[in-house]
């Protein structure tokens, strides 16, 4: 079980079904999913395509609302509808790369919410325990949490709103990365044992269903 504080210093928590739901108190923080990739290798809009009992995309929000987190915001390409609880910023360049969708995505944070948390929209097996994992920014003492596993650095990531200016330094395609490993100093790792696989073919797909 996560705990944590509510603005009056008692532990919050709430339960939805079977899942327990972490109140981001006395921080809010935000999901911005990235997914507005042009699915070109997949073949079709693969943020639609079919997993478990609704879409891949659906999974994703479905995590961030699992997670807690509040708002959630979709960067995505142009003609995909989201649920109403969900803001979406249209990328009307997908192919210049994940880079603009994060810029997009962090931008459209309120300026009353404290940090985001980053996810891919194409991987729908991100599980909550790596959400929280990354949550805890104030145990850690850094603006920028990541989450670790097998070598390899990536979302979720949190950034808390004093690190919101590093998404402006990522170019093209790759995110995130490179601007943290030149900024090391701010970022804390937590391991979570594995990461979720990203869906880029088909054959991804199967292997997850």
């Amino acid at each position: 079980m996560v705990r944590g504080r509510s603005k009056g210093g008692r532990s919050a928590l709430r339960t939805r079904g079977a899942v327990t739901q972490v109140q981001n108190a006395p921080m809010q923080t935000a999901a911005v999913i990235l997914a507005a990739g042009a699915s070109t290798r997949f073949g079709s809009m693969k943020q639609l395509a079919p997993f478990r009992t609704g879409t891949m995309l659906g999974a994703v929000i479905t995590l961030a609302r699992d997670a807690g987190l509040d708002p959630i915001i979709a960067v995505l390409p142009p003609g995909i509808a989201v649920p109403s609880d969900v803001v979406a910023v249209i990328n009307d360049q997908p192919l210049a790369g994940i880079s603009r969708s994060l810029q997009l995505g962090i931008r459209a944070v309120p300026e009353d919410v404290g940090g985001a948390v980053i996810l891919l929209g194409d991987q729908p097996t991100t599980s909550v325990d790596a959400i929280r994992a990354v949550l805890g920014a104030d145990r850690y003492g850094a603006p920028v949490v990541a989450a670790h596993a097998g070598g390899r650095t990536g979302p979720p990531v949190l950034l808390l709103r004093e690190a919101f200016g590093l998404a402006e330094e990522a170019s093209g395609d790759v995110g995130l990365a490179p601007v943290l490993a030149a900024h090391g100093e701010r970022v804390a790792s937590v391991d979570i044992g594995r990461h979720a696989p990203d869906v880029d073919i088909r054959a991804d797909m199967d292997r997850l269903t």
